[in-house]
């Protein structure tokens, strides 16, 4: 009799679950499309294509529909972002935002190409974002403070630094760098991680700086090292890496950025808060959150609202720093 009761407490509970997600996808669907796109500013096994395709397929698994995700890389994430802004504002296409488009790039393009307050609107944060610095393996330093030391033993060898976003904040950490230092390391843009890693691992460009999650594939295969992490803490899924503030390099404390989805201005109130439910539900998935925590990235939902605060405090930190470095972007 025992077994029977709570045999049938678990179908109840069974039942009342899948009765709930029930009326949660068809309560998105009657106000979304049946198709929808999440565009990436990247070339495809970057960071951002990564956090895309995992998000697109738990939102298959809670039953919102198809979600396509559709890479359009350039012009530092902004080909990607203005597409966006343009496009149809009926809830269809989605950006995923890296958040040097909405906390630096305001203050280093003089005209980036859309304004982040006026023409786009916040749906959620997804993940924090670990940045590192990364070399090839037969480089000869295994830290920051080696190459920095080693640079300056060897000032006819090429200082680069390869970096998937002019006017990030990893440019920013190396302007720091050349002022503290007084060297002179170059970035050098790419339209996207992975061709960027390429050469780093190569040795074509000395160092590389993008998401821990962009590198970490290379890394397991044995192709770079990291030289350190941004943050103040080591991570979860690198342990022996330091990081880059510990060792001397205090810029790249504040390197940890998010990804979080944005629409356009327009886009009806229903629309972004049915996102919204989509993408807190999604990030409920302990699948989802194991599988980007071993690539770098760190589950962080929050809503539109708390997206757009965060984006308002991370502004003005990073504006005394972009003042102080004179940087300016065409």
């Amino acid at each position: 009799m025992q077994f029977s009761l709570i045999r049938g407490s678990a179908v109840v509970g069974f039942t009342c679950a899948l009765l709930s997600f029930s009326a949660y996808a068809q309560g998105t669907a009657q106000v979304l499309p049946n198709t929808l796109t999440l565009v990436v500013g990247y070339a495809p096994g970057g960071a951002a294509d990564t956090a895309a395709r995992a998000f697109a397929e738990q939102l298959r698994k809670d039953g919102v529909g198809t979600v396509i995700v559709e890479n359009r890389p350039g012009a530092s994430g902004r080909v990607g972002l203005n597409y966006v802004k343009d496009s149809k504002p009926d809830g269809a296409t989605m950006y995923l935002v890296p958040s040097p488009l909405l906390t630096i790039f305001p203050l280093t393009y003089q005209d980036p190409g859309y304004d982040a307050q006026k023409d786009l609107r916040p749906v959620a944060t997804l993940v924090n974002i670990p940045t590192a610095i990364a070399a090839g393996v037969n480089q000869p330093y295994s830290d920051m403070k080696e190459y920095v030391a080693w640079a300056k033993q060897n000032p006819n060898t090429a200082a680069n630094l390869g970096v998937a976003t002019l006017g990030s904040s990893g440019h920013l950490g190396i302007l720091a760098v050349n002022s503290s230092h007084d060297m002179k390391i170059e970035p050098v843009a790419y339209r996207g991680a992975a061709p960027m890693l390429v050469d780093v691992a190569s040795g074509e460009v000395a160092i590389g700086w993008d998401a821990v999650a962009s590198m970490i594939p290379l890394h397991q295969a044995g192709k770079i090292k990291f030289l350190g992490v941004s943050g103040d803490e080591r991570l979860e899924a690198l342990p022996d890496v330091m990081p880059l503030a510990e060792q001397g390099f205090p810029a790249f404390k504040a390197a940890t950025s998010f990804y979080g989805i944005v629409v356009p201005a327009a886009t009806p109130d229903s629309a972004v808060a049915a996102l919204e439910q989509a993408f807190m539900k999604a990030a409920e998935s302990d699948e989802l959150r194991q599988q980007l925590a071993s690539r770098g990235l760190l589950m962080a939902p929050a809503t539109g609202e708390q997206m757009a605060q965060r984006t308002r405090e991370e502004l003005e930190s990073w504006r005394p720093v972009v003042e102080g470095s004179g940087i300016t972007m065409d």
